[in-house]
């Protein structure tokens, strides 16, 4: 178990991860007999393996039993857990757990993507014009992942510290409950709430990620799973599948736009916009040096910061799948 001496493990948090990761449990079903492979589908729309398996026609021959999440960092807690088999997050909450004395995954791919879709926001009407406004303002992010990582460069770059602003750690949930209720001066956020924000309360965005985060997101798989033959097959093929959908959705970008907007519930023209502003098509990559590195940087940024003790990321990482993925990268 964990130590509950930890925020980032805490007995509380647990509970209410177990709950929220029960919300969806879908899979399709072929082989009887077979344990389904446990997944996270962390956010909605076109991160959703799920939607994008069904868009683009993939049905696994095996069991697959999903649970929903906001952030990565609940991610990282379900397999710390050991009611996850194959998990996707950012650089950034793998770090976190890594100064915790449990840590029971091992990072086993790199997914490129796009970094414009996290930024920061303000409300409609701000005074906010440059990120040297910040200074001082009521900020909300969301702890331990790509949110706290790229608010910290992002002040960094203009001279401000952490203890500069008034940070509040929230859920995304709550984030934008307080952002559109105008108790927040700006919040830092990924994926559609950003759209939703612009839509419906107006909000402007300060400033993307771009510059800020490496585009490196990571899948990762509990210790467990890799040491079983039937899980680390269906791994192998998950992984097969999931480059498929990534590949569907490039190729069919503007049907793919109206699916997503359907299933996040945000105005198509905002979804098409965000899709084609894009750093990079989303693909699988193998575990490289370079990789390792890039989440190392962020490690002792972190450490810099005082916020996590330094960590080496080089042993949370396992690159028996690479002989796959190199065959898209």
């Amino acid at each position: 178990m964990p130590s509950t001496g930890s925020p980032f493990f805490s007995p509380s948090r647990r509970a209410a991860l177990i709950g929220l990761g029960a919300l969806t449990v879908a899979g399709c079903h072929r082989q009887a007999g077979t344990r389904p492979l446990r997944v996270s589908i962390t956010g909605k729309g076109d991160s959703d393996a799920r939607l994008a398996f069904e868009s683009a026609g993939i049905k696994p021959d095996f069991s697959i039993q999903y649970s929903e999440f906001q952030a990565g960092n609940l991610v990282v807690e379900a397999l710390n857990g050991g009611s996850l088999d194959l998990g996707s997050m950012s650089e950034i909450p793998p770090i976190f757990a890594a100064a915790s004395p449990i840590h029971s995954f091992r990072q086993i791919a790199v997914v490129r993507d796009d970094v414009n879709n996290q930024a920061v926001l303000v409300p409609r009407g701000s005074r906010i014009r440059s990120l040297a406004d910040l200074k001082g303002k009521r900020i909300g992010y969301v702890r331990a992942t790509t949110t706290h990582y790229f608010l910290i460069r992002m002040l960094q770059s203009v001279g401000l510290r952490w203890s500069d602003i008034q940070p509040i750690a929230m859920n995304v949930s709550d984030g934008a409950a307080a952002f559109s209720q105008g108790s927040l001066d700006a919040w830092a956020i990924y994926g559609y709430p950003i759209q939703r924000a612009v839509a419906k309360d107006g909000a402007r965005v300060l400033k993307t990620a771009l510059g800020f985060l490496s585009g490196n997101y990571i899948i990762t798989a509990h210790e467990k799973a890799l040491q079983d033959p039937e899980r680390v097959a269906q791994i192998r093929s998950y992984l097969k599948l999931w480059r498929q959908a990534f590949d569907w959705t490039t190729v069919h970008r503007t049907e793919w736009a109206k699916i997503v907007a359907q299933s996040v519930g945000v105005p198509l023209p905002f979804v098409e916009d965000a899709l084609n502003r894009r750093t990079e098509n989303r693909r699988l990559v193998p575990v490289t040096d370079a990789a390792i590195q890039s989440q190392q940087q962020v490690a002792d940024t972190f450490a810099a910061a005082g916020l996590v003790p330094k960590v080496d990321v080089r042993p949370l990482w396992d690159n028996r799948f690479n002989d796959l993925l190199a065959q898209g990268a």
